[in-house]
């Protein structure tokens, strides 16, 4: 049985990775947006908050003294006081700035209809997705379906074994692409999932709404799950929208970058390719220059 890797502890130099959301009636964003960006640059945070006139999306880094200063401030507001945060650490700051936007979602899907404010679709949390998994089917019996909701680069750095992935661009495809496939699906138990726990909430709810029957949100999405359950039943890494590009299940940075002029995830194979140059150029822009990592490793040595 594969078992649990210990996480990475906290040190006194560790800088501290939040990330979290709500869904929640937000209508005084505009005039927040300076308070939340003032309180950030007081406590040396960095990162991207998202508000929304349905609730709040954020990633945010800094030293723990600050992070705590941040989250007691944020649920001081009763409509932020239950929360739920996932913590990563790493040695270096992730972010280069600290970014409050205003937007019409806090992830775009364009089905205004979809209100997880007023009622969630089931969810299930990672010990007992990975009792599923682990026995094949759920405690009624049915099999158990993964489905990514995430864009299709983000699959391709890391997702659960024998998932459905659609290979879609951006998240306001999923509706349509889900539709298609009901049929497909309806005799199983489908367990929608993300990175950290958003699109998958919107994603179970539109699947509800559709018809499907017996449909759930992984709880926290794969970060959550890594925290908790490690990397049962999952292979690679997960990437995320920060600088350290992709967390291993032991929640660890990866040596998985990204290109800064086409944004393709670049594996560390890739990296070996002429056509990598950091800043510029990868295999996935500058395909012309590429070379499989052997005959590189070949030329070198020749």
């Amino acid at each position: 049985m594969q078992q649990m890797q210990q996480q990475p502890h906290e040190t006194a130099t560790s800088f501290v990775n939040i990330a979290a959301y709500k869904f929640i009636t937000f209508n005084d964003t505009a005039e927040k947006r300076p308070v939340f960006l003032e309180f950030c640059q007081q406590h040396n945070l960095r990162g991207t908050i998202i508000l929304s006139p349905e609730g709040i999306n954020l990633f945010l880094a800094g030293k723990r003294s600050d992070i705590d200063a941040f989250l007691t401030w944020l649920r001081a507001d009763a409509r932020f006081t239950d929360i739920q945060v996932k913590e990563s650490f790493s040695e270096h700051q992730p972010f280069n700035r600290m970014l409050v936007k205003l937007k019409a979602e806090i992830i775009t899907m364009k089905h205004p209809l979809i209100k997880p404010e007023e009622g969630r679709a089931p969810f299930v949390e990672a010990k007992t997705l990975k009792r599923w998994l682990d026995q094949g089917h759920d405690d009624n019996g049915k099999p158990v379906v993964m489905v990514d909701t995430r864009n299709a680069f983000e699959v391709d750095v890391g997702t659960f074994e024998n998932t459905i992935d659609y290979r879609i661009e951006k998240f306001t495809e999923f509706p349509q692409v889900i539709a298609d496939h009901k049929d497909e699906l309806n005799d199983k138990t489908v367990v929608t999932f993300c990175t950290g726990g958003i699109r998958c909430e919107k994603a179970a709810i539109h699947m509800q709404n559709i018809g499907y029957d017996s449909v759930y949100q992984l709880e926290g999405g794969i970060l959550k799950y890594f925290e908790e359950v490690g990397g049962a039943h999952y292979q690679g890494d997960c990437f995320v929208f920060d600088y350290r590009t992709a967390l291993n299940p032991q929640l660890q940075e990866t040596q998985t970058e990204q290109c800064f002029a086409c944004r393709a995830v670049v594996t560390p194979r890739e990296q070996l390719s002429p056509a990598y140059v950091p800043g510029k150029s990868c295999p996935h822009c500058a395909p012309e220059l590429a070379a499989p990592a052997s005959e590189s490793n070949a030329s070198a040595a020749a």
